[in-house]
Parts: structure tokens; C-alpha cells; sequence
């Protein structure tokens, strides 16, 4: 996917939205009207991953930002899933439900799931708390905040489908209208941008830096408690709407403390395994 360009077609709605990103960054640089945020911390997919989560969150709190957007998946795979709840409860602004938050609650059918997520899942059924409970039961897997659409998969399918190609990144840009669309759920962190009838971009490593105004964007922050891109550091997005540019961050946690507590509980080693891969 890196220095990818795809020619897509685009409707009269993508069109417009398009235009409309040009003048993105003038727009959201206005002084901060009450009640929204212009600097943005975005996480997603923390999987039950409480030591991943602590370290993403004092990295953000040493940026002062003015809100944090979570993209679902809070729990699965991991170790810690009412912890994680009661803190994404705490310090979310927004948050999302993602299919394993889903497949936890007994909405999805757990035969969608590999053999490792779906023991997990039973597992995480059979310790989640009331409390933790009914906040996922209170998220929805789609929503909307000033110049910004945000979904746990996709705007096709907010639920499952996977923004992991040019064509999944393309459709998703077309068929939503905001500057910046966020996804998480592939736990890869992506950036990509649909400048007139191209669609540029790909993988984005830490440090990445995007000027929001140039495009419209599609950005995935990649996974606090499980990335899959090859570094097995948390990751995070600083989505800073006044100034009008997005970084990618990455921040080291104590790996090895998670993976114990995974094999302490008595769940999937290979959960525990590709951890300090990033795989």
C-alpha cells in the first residue's frame, strides 16, 4: 500500500466534500468554540491490554489535548477487559463499539471469529463486570464530531470490513463527506488521502506527519493493545484539528507484564507470543 495512487470515481456528494477540504485547516483554526475540541488524542483496538492503554494515556496527557476519541474493540484478546472499560469510561469523550466488543456482548455469533479470538471472548464473557457491561452495551460503532466521521471498521460496514486496500480506503472516502474519516479495527496504522481523483498514501509509521487541509483523509491510528504493522510499541493519533495536521505516535509499555497476565489466565499463548512483535 505505501505510494499507492488510485484514480477513483467519485458522486456529487464526494465531489463537493472534496472542494470542501481545501479550506479544512482555515476552518477548524478559528478559536475553539465551547464545547469543541481541536486537539484530539485517538486510540483504538486496546483489547483488554491495560499496561499498553496506561502508557498511551500518560503519553497523551503530556500533550494537553482536548479530548480523546476511542474506536471500539476496548476488549478481546486481552487480559485486563474491566479495567480497560472503567478507564475508556473515565477518559473517552467518544467511544466506539468494535466487533469483539460485540462478540463479548453475544451480538455477534462467535463462529465469525478465529478459534483464538472466540476463546478470548468466552473467557472475557465470563469475568466482564455489570459495570463494564453496560458501557459497551452503551456504544454504537459509528459517530460524528465537528469536520470528522468516525468508525470501527468502515463506512461500509462499520462492524467488519477492514480498510486494509486502496479500493476498501476509496469507498469509504466516497461514501462519507467529512474532511477526516477515522477507522480502526485492522490494528494497522494507515494514512490516505483522496487529493481530486487520486488516492494517495499508505502505511504510516510513527512520526508521520499529514496536513489535514490538503485532502480529504482517511486515518486509522492503529492498535493500543495488539498492532499488527510490525512494532509492537502502543500506538496513538495526535489529531490536531485547529492547527490542521495529524501524528502518528507510538509509545513503549512493559510487553512482557501483559503477556504473563495472558498466560497467568490461562488464555492463547500466540496472544501472548506476537505481542512483542507487532504482528
Amino acid at each position: 500500500m505505501p505510494g499507492t495512487v488510485v484514480r477513483v470515481r467519485r458522486n456529487a456528494a464526494a465531489s463537493q466534500a472534496t472542494a470542501s477540504a481545501s479550506n479544512v485547516a482555515t476552518r477548524l483554526s478559528r478559536p475553539n468554540p465551547e464545547g469543541v475540541p481541536l486537539r484530539v488524542a485517538v486510540i483504538s483496538d486496546v483489547h483488554g491490554n491495560l499496561h499498553a492503554l496506561t502508557a498511551a494515556l500518560e503519553a497523551i496527557d503530556r500533550e494537553r489535548v482536548d479530548a480523546i476519541w476511542c474506536l471500539g474493540d476496548v476488549v478481546g484478546y486481552g487480559p485486563r477487559p474491566n479495567r480497560c472499560c472503567s478507564v475508556a469510561r473515565e477518559r473517552s469523550d467518544l467511544c466506539l463499539v468494535g466487533n469483539h466488543d460485540l462478540g463479548v456482548l453475544g451480538r455477534l455469533d462467535l463462529a465469525e471469529f478465529s478459534f483464538d479470538a472466540a476463546y478470548a471472548a468466552q473467557w472475557t464473557r465470563g469475568v466482564l463486570e455489570p459495570e463494564s457491561r453496560s458501557f459497551l452495551e452503551s456504544l454504537e460503532p459509528s459517530a460524528a464530531a465537528d469536520g470528522v466521521e468516525l468508525f470501527h471498521g468502515s463506512a461500509r460496514d462499520p462492524v467488519w470490513e477492514y480498510v486494509l486496500s486502496p479500493e476498501a480506503a476509496a469507498a469509504s472516502l466516497l461514501a462519507t463527506s467529512a474532511p477526516v474519516v477515522l477507522v480502526g479495527h485492522s490494528h494497522v496504522a494507515l494514512a490516505l488521502g483522496l487529493r481530486g481523483d487520486s488516492l494517495e498514501g499508505g502505511l504510516a509509521p510513527a512520526g508521520s506527519e499529514i496536513a489535514l487541509g490538503e485532502a480529504r483523509w482517511l486515518l486509522n491510528p492503529g492498535s493500543v493493545g495488539q498492532p499488527r504493522d510490525g512494532d509492537a510499541r502502543a500506538a496513538w493519533l495526535l489529531l490536531d484539528l485547529g492547527a490542521g495536521h495529524a501524528t502518528f505516535q507510538r509509545v513503549r509499555y512493559p510487553v512482557e507484564r501483559t503477556q504473563a497476565e495472558i498466560r497467568e489466565r490461562g488464555l492463547p499463548a500466540a496472544l501472548a507470543d506476537r505481542l512483542e512483535h507487532g504482528l
